[in-house]
């Protein structure tokens, strides 16, 4: 449960008494790898730091599907649209690899911003952070080519390209699996 407190404290450092009261909310939980965590049309009620892992956002398709999100170990993630307006969630979350995360519900986040000093200060700054994300997620798949996609995640993050299967970097990258094939070919 350290690396939570140390990833909230680069957020937006907590006093003990916030400190104590949000972690009592905390439940570990694991998982094994290739778990779908949440299904297309359910309500996300957690929001999950990543102690080990890997997790995967995706729409499921019947011919493939089409994956838009990584993150990986010291990271927080949540079906953010789905749980700040508690409604069914339009993807999937799935996790990559044997998975412990540290989760936290919805009730008990409202409880935690209510009565902590400075919860609703980390969870603004989370908020901003999950949107900074997104925003440069898109301007990449708008202004970048796929193999500009494809070195820039190579560059950002190499955990990427070690621990995920190609046809789903493909996915993310927006292109087809050989497509991707030809993309590594030419850049080594």
């Amino acid at each position: 449960m350290e690396e939570v407190r140390k990833f909230l404290d680069k957020v937006y450092p907590m006093s003990q008494s916030d400190w104590d009261f949000f972690s009592s909310k905390l439940q570990k939980v694991c998982f094994k790898k290739n778990t779908i965590l949440l299904k297309q049309g359910q309500v996300e009620n957690h929001l999950s730091f990543i102690s080990k892992g890997v997790v995967r956002f995706y729409i499921h398709g019947e011919d493939y599907d089409l994956t838009f999100g990584f993150l990986f170990e010291n990271d927080l993630f949540t079906a953010y649209d789905s749980f700040i307006s508690q409604s069914p969630c339009a993807y999937q979350t799935q996790v990559l690899a044997d998975a412990i995360l540290w989760r936290i519900t919805f009730k008990d986040l409202q409880e935690v911003y209510q009565k902590t000093e400075k919860g609703n200060l980390i969870g603004r700054r989370m908020a901003e952070r999950m949107y900074i994300i997104k925003a440069k997620r898109e301007l990449s798949l708008l202004s970048k080519t796929a193999e500009e996609r494809y070195l820039d995640l190579f560059l950002e993050r190499p955990k990427l390209i070690k621990h995920i299967p190609l046809k789903y970097i493909a996915s993310y990258i927006g292109v087809t699996p050989q497509a991707l094939s030809r993309i590594r070919k030419r850049i080594t």
